[in-house]
């Protein structure tokens, strides 16, 4: 017998919708899509944003449609008014309703809402579409937002990859030529696991006498260009060597001007704590740096730059070894108490 073909059979497309404030995106977050992604054929990502939450609602969206770059998903930011909806946790129907309006007029046709709060149940009642709960015990990954934010480096491993720059606190290790920064630089980031930022000078000058106010320009580019390259490969903590305070000090010592940079070096070269090194070490000169004198009176000038910095500094002394100890303290006491 023929067998007959069922011509008016139709593909519907089933569109899933997950919601958040993703603040930080973080592993939770990740296996709700996931599972949300395996469950529907595309699916709206709603990054809900308020003028009255510390990390912005662009920053979010980035960190999303970096993170997820499936093509079925769909990032919709979603700025809300907190006096209109209210910005809660709480499962209570009347919140439900307002939000489940809210989303109605975003996305009308949606068939099925992705959740693992219970909430979910009643804002996909009022959507009048289905409501699929996920791991509403955390169990694949037990984590919050609110615990990452206030402690970022206890939860790091949970943050989204995309978000972890957004987390990272920079150090700069600053002072006087020949006051080991270069090598401590490094000692310090293979102990916390992470990377570090060489200082920039010698790619641009041989010597520190034959350096130019240009020079320093083209110091201060490549060395902040250098910075916002390894903030993504940092672990937790990004290691500088040398800062714009420093090479603004430089140009102070060397020729009396002023030195006048682009707004976007300044913005990398925002740090959270500054360790100085002091010059009462062994001085190496390598043909490369000043005079012994001159590496006294650059010190003096450098502390004249650090005055109205409004960042923690510890000042750092004593023989190699110490100065890995006292900066090891200085850290573990500004980031891991």
């Amino acid at each position: 017998m023929e067998k007959k073909i069922n011509h008016s059979a139709v593909f519907v497309m089933k569109r899933g919708l997950v919601f958040g404030k993703f603040m930080p995106l973080h592993q939770g977050h990740l296996v709700l899509i996931d599972f949300a992604l395996r469950n529907c054929d595309i699916l709206y990502v709603v990054i809900c944003y308020s003028d009255k939450e510390p990390i912005s609602g662009e920053i979010r969206l980035q960190w999303v449609i970096q993170e997820l770059k499936d093509l079925r998903v769909v990032p919709i930011p979603f700025y809300y008014v907190e006096h209109e909806l209210p910005n809660t946790s709480e499962s209570s129907p009347e919140i439900s309703s307002k939000w489940a309006s809210a989303f109605k007029k975003v996305l009308p046709d949606v068939d099925v809402l992705f959740t693992s709060e219970p909430y979910g149940e009643f804002v996909a009642g009022f959507m009048q579409i289905k409501h699929i709960e996920v791991d509403k015990k955390r169990i694949k990954s037990p984590i919050t937002a609110s615990q990452i934010r206030a402690n970022p480096f206890k939860y790091w491993t949970y943050i989204a990859n995309a978000a972890r720059p957004y987390f990272v606190k920079k150090i700069a290790i600053v002072g006087t030529e020949s006051t080991g920064k270069t090598v401590l630089s490094e000692k310090l980031a293979r102990h916390y696991d992470s990377v570090f930022v060489p200082e920039m000078a010698r790619e641009v000058v041989e010597t520190t006498n034959q350096c130019t106010y240009d020079d320093l320009i083209r110091i201060a580019e490549l060395h902040a260009k250098t910075i916002l390259e390894k903030i993504p490969q940092a672990n937790r903590l990004l290691f500088v060597d040398t800062d714009l305070v420093i090479t603004k000090s430089y140009s102070h010592f060397l020729f009396n001007k002023e030195l006048v940079v682009s707004n976007w070096i300044e913005s990398a070269n925002l740090f959270d704590l500054y360790l100085f090194m002091e010059p009462d070490c062994e001085f190496i000169q390598d043909g490369t740096r000043l005079s012994i004198k001159k590496r006294y009176e650059l010190s003096g000038n450098h502390k004249k730059f650090f005055k109205d910095v409004r960042v923690p500094i510890h000042f750092i002394n004593g023989d190699w070894n110490q100065r890995f100890d006292r900066s090891i303290l200085a850290i573990e006491e500004r980031f891991f108490q």
